[in-house]
């Protein structure tokens, strides 16, 4: 399982995108949230990793919450799917594939709210719901889903909106995603189960400081990438590894 990473910034970054990946799955990609200029994120990112995908090519979209710099690149995203739909290959016309969104019951109950004002008023009022433009799929706490070949497991975060972390395993490696949360030792045990842990660092007490991070063991601190960092982050405060855009995480067991 190969891992992108579009993004690493927070809501007030000037340097980065918002923190968000695109995963290289087994029956194809899938993005890990949806920050604004998603089409930009992910060319540029994936012209440094010499990947050949833009959006047209994803399908799937793993979504932790609805903070904006975490899904406001659903509206754009949608429309482009919408009014360029993906080639099929086959030489038959192009054909319209509604973008799957993988997220939470809360998030889910929200969505259409949090998008139908622009949506609707750039289509003079049609299409008129969420499902013209997304598939939406629950991801319930407790259950495992397949998408894109993946298995996902979520984890109810204690962030100041539903969010959810996720772990995601090809089945031969698995990777944690802690999502937006303060520090937590039930979601770090939670998370500890995976080969590699990208993990939120930002300021309490919404986010996790790097010195909760730095109390952990070393054998769990090891397996930590750090994300969602202020654009000032000091990388002297801590042994653990900061991504950087355009980063391709190779995650084994």
């Amino acid at each position: 399982m190969r891992v992108l990473i579009l993004g690493v910034g927070d809501a007030f970054t000037r340097r980065s995108f918002g923190s968000s990946a695109l995963i290289e799955a087994p029956e194809g990609y899938v993005l890990l949230d949806c920050p604004d200029l998603i089409h930009r994120a992910v060319h540029e990112a994936a012209a440094r990793a010499g990947w050949d995908v833009d959006t047209s090519k994803i399908d799937d979209i793993l979504l932790t919450h609805l903070h904006g710099d975490h899904c406001n690149g659903l509206e754009s995203f949608g429309f482009a799917r919408r009014m360029r739909p993906a080639d099929t290959g086959t030489g038959r016309a192009a054909e319209r594939l509604r973008p799957r969104i993988h997220t939470s019951r809360p998030a889910a109950e929200r969505l259409w709210e949090r998008l139908a004002p622009a949506m609707d008023a750039a289509n003079s009022g049609s299409p008129r719901g969420l499902d013209d433009f997304y598939d939406v799929r629950l991801l319930e706490p407790g259950t495992t889903a397949s998408v894109a070949g993946l298995t996902v497991q979520c984890r109810v975060t204690r962030h100041s909106l539903p969010t959810i972390g996720l772990l995601i395993s090809d089945g031969a490696a698995t990777l944690g995603w802690s999502s937006d949360t303060p520090f937590e030792q039930e979601h770090v045990q939670w998370l500890d189960r995976a080969d590699v842990i990208v993990h939120e660092c930002n300021q309490p007490p919404m986010h996790t400081s790097i010195e909760s991070l730095n109390a952990l063991p070393p054998e769990l601190t090891a397996r930590i990438r750090l994300i969602h960092l202020p654009d000032d982050f000091d990388r002297s405060s801590t042994a653990m590894v900061p991504l950087s855009a355009g980063e391709v995480l190779d995650v084994r067991a």
